[in-house]
């Protein structure tokens, strides 16, 4: 019995010590396993807080998505607003374009007819009158109108203003031209020389008026042209063609001038027209 004992407290000794170290690993286990798990609480708290950003941001990009949806939908309503205000606006200047196209083709016509009729009353005065000589007489155009300049040995004695013989055969040529074509107007316009008149007429003023009114007196009562078409006018010596410094050019001085206009009223009217609507 005796000699059972210290094999009883080695073995108890033995026990007793892996008893210790095992509880001293189990210790050591559950600490590192307590380690563990705080570890793993604090991953999972940031795990879980990185989730929370994460949705706060996904909200918030989906709040911008929304806004920038919203902007592009807007931006797009007012594109197809401005398109269509675009359309509309080219339209009406293609409108307005077209008009003023037109306008002016028309115009351009007006124009094309006022030369051409102008041409035709010329050729018809220089065929009426082609009896008269050059130096009597002389036909042409200028500024869109008929000039028939008429020189005072033609019409007048010197000094007069009665028309004699050979003058109212040239203003009953002229006459029949005018009442086969009663839309030109006809403005006379009496000129003299610089040398001062000392006869009946107190001055050259009232010699070249009295002559053109005597040349409206023979068209309107004797040749029978309306005299709403008429017009008569003095110029007196201040609207020369030659310098009044030599009898030649004196003598192509004295003159009258009978101006034939086609009248314009369509042109004007399209020009009146035109105006308005620039306006």
């Amino acid at each position: 019995m005796k000699n059972h004992i210290p094999l009883l407290l080695l073995v108890f000794t033995l026990t007793s010590c892996v008893a210790k170290r095992k509880l001293t690993e189990a210790n050591a286990t559950i600490f590192s396993l307590q380690a563990d798990s705080t570890r793993m609480a604090g991953n999972i708290s940031s795990l879980q807080k990185n989730i929370s950003d994460l949705q706060s941001e996904g909200k918030s990009l989906e709040q911008q998505l929304a806004d920038t949806k919203r902007t592009l939908d807007k931006t797009k309503n007012q594109l197809s607003s401005t398109s269509n205000e675009l359309q509309v606006t080219n339209r009406d200047a293609q409108g307005r374009i077209a008009d003023q196209q037109k306008r002016l083709e028309t115009l351009q016509a007006l124009i094309d007819q006022q030369k051409k009729t102008t041409d035709d009353l010329r050729k018809k005065m220089t065929d009426a009158l082609v009896k008269f000589s050059s130096n009597e007489l002389s036909v042409s155009v200028k500024n869109g109108k008929v000039y028939v300049s008429l020189q005072e040995n033609l019409l007048f004695p010197s000094g007069s203003a009665n028309i004699n013989v050979k003058g109212k055969e040239a203003l009953g040529k002229l006459a029949e031209v005018l009442n086969q074509n009663q839309d030109i107007n006809v403005n006379i316009e009496g000129h003299t020389d610089s040398i001062p008149i000392r006869a009946r007429f107190e001055d050259n003023w009232a010699l070249s008026v009295a002559r053109a009114t005597s040349i409206v007196r023979i068209l309107t009562k004797d040749y029978k042209v309306e005299p709403l078409r008429v017009i008569a006018s003095g110029h007196s010596q201040y609207d020369p063609i030659e310098a009044n410094s030599t009898a030649e050019g004196r003598g192509r001085n004295r003159r009258t001038e009978i101006i034939l206009t086609p009248k314009l009223d369509e042109l004007y009217k399209l020009i009146e027209a035109g105006s308005s609507t620039g306006n």
